[in-house]
């Protein structure tokens, strides 16, 4: 039985630089970005468990007995399910399971709405990480995010993170550490690696074959592709904006590994050049929580206007991006993409000393061509437990309304 009410957090991901590079085997540098995903949990009606997602228009309620009895059915009907441990952490979801899964939900097959595939996550990874540490008790869940869905910012891996926490501490696979009066706490490192690889395992549902690194920087706030990681980022003060562009990432670098074998020559320099800024770039970053200097935002300002143009480079940029850019210039701000580009989303820094007034009229004038523009940081903590009453009237607000 489950008595508390508690509330458990995730941060979105951006990335500062390396992106496409990465793919090619150089360097990246993922960060934590502080627009979060919040889950609600609250002892539920005895023998029912419910999931409500006000943004995508999900509420789901099942009773006990009949996922539990679903959870054997799978694992006794399947040649590829033999016992419970086929639901061990380490191993993909398998097609059978997700048919099962889906069949019980109600949900067509090849569906990929949002609400399918977050319906279809939680029922996976509520039966995987019941089979393995005890039923799940009676409970209702609520999520709700601050960040947009299809936008590349780790929206999906930000639930998973969340679901994953709540589950593995219902069903005492990890602790609660939040002590009576405490407002936050986190989880040990041997607690965060499992809630990590648990949500792998629902990113796979989600999107079948996801890199890792979203969900990684949902658990930890921070990923990066040299060893060791990086223990902290600086809190950095940026605009969010997205074009509104729809792209296709597989399109993008498809595109930029079709330029580099067209041109090795003049292409591989441009790798190389991006490969030495995220490096460089994340050097900084480390040197400024003990030393947080002014002298600093210069160098990450031109490490972001060089890496926009090595970007263009490599062929993914947009005219909406370039706008995007060129918008913030005018308010002497600096810009980048994030993610594939092609469209989606670009970042712009804003150094400790930029005035209100200076951010204001550039979100209006971002806003003015049909952009959407968030004042949020980089440097967030990972998944979070919260008392409820600690958090913000807004976030409290919309984990309500269901």
């Amino acid at each position: 039985m489950w008595a508390r009410e508690l509330a458990v957090s995730a941060p979105g991901k951006v990335i500062l630089h390396g992106e496409h590079a990465v793919v090619l085997g150089k360097v990246a540098l993922a960060v934590a970005l502080d627009l979060r995903t919040f889950l609600r949990l609250r002892p539920g009606a005895e023998g029912r468990l419910s999931v409500s997602l006000p943004g995508v228009g999900v509420l789901r309620s099942w009773d006990t007995p009949g996922l539990w009895a679903l959870r054997g059915r799978i694992c006794l009907n399947s040649p590829l399910l033999a016992s419970i441990a086929d639901f061990d952490e380490s191993k993909s979801p398998s097609v059978e399971q997700l048919d099962a899964l889906r069949e019980f939900a109600g949900i067509a097959a090849g569906a990929s709405a949002p609400e399918s595939l977050a319906t279809l996550a939680f029922l996976y990874m509520c039966l995987a990480i019941s089979a393995k540490y005890g039923d799940v008790p009676s409970v209702d869940i609520v999520v709700w995010s601050e960040l947009p869905t299809g936008a590349g910012l780790g929206s999906s891996a930000a639930y998973a993170v969340c679901l994953a926490a709540a589950l593995l501490m219902v069903c005492g696979a990890i602790s609660c550490p939040l002590q009576e009066g405490e407002s936050t706490a986190r989880w040990t490192e041997e607690e965060l690696t499992l809630i990590n690889s648990w949500a792998f395992r629902g990113e796979r549902v989600i999107h079948g074959n996801p890199s890792g690194v979203d969900n990684a920087v949902g658990t930890w706030a921070l990923w990066d592709s040299l060893p060791p990681v990086a223990s902290r980022v600086p809190t950095l003060r940026i605009l969010l904006t997205n074009t509104k562009v729809p792209r296709s990432t597989k399109v993008l670098v498809a595109g930029v590994k079709e330029k580099i074998l067209k041109f090795p020559a003049i292409m591989n320099p441009v790798l190389d050049s991006i490969d030495a800024i995220s490096q460089e770039c994340q050097s900084v970053l480390e040197a400024m929580p003990a030393n947080p200097s002014p002298e600093h935002y210069p160098v990450l300002e031109e490490f972001f206007d060089i890496n926009q143009h090595h970007l263009n480079v490599l062929g993914v940029g947009h005219p909406s991006l370039d706008r995007l850019c060129q918008v913030t210039a005018s308010h002497s701000l600096h810009s980048k993409l994030t993610g594939a580009g092609g469209g989606g989303c670009g970042i712009t820094l804003l150094p400790p000393d930029t005035s209100p007034l200076a951010v204001e009229a550039a979100k209006q004038d971002l806003c003015a061509c049909g952009f959407e523009c968030w004042e949020t940081k980089i440097g967030a903590p990972g998944v979070t437990l919260h008392s409820c009453s600690s958090l913000s009237a807004q976030v409290l607000h919309a984990l309500t309304q269901s």
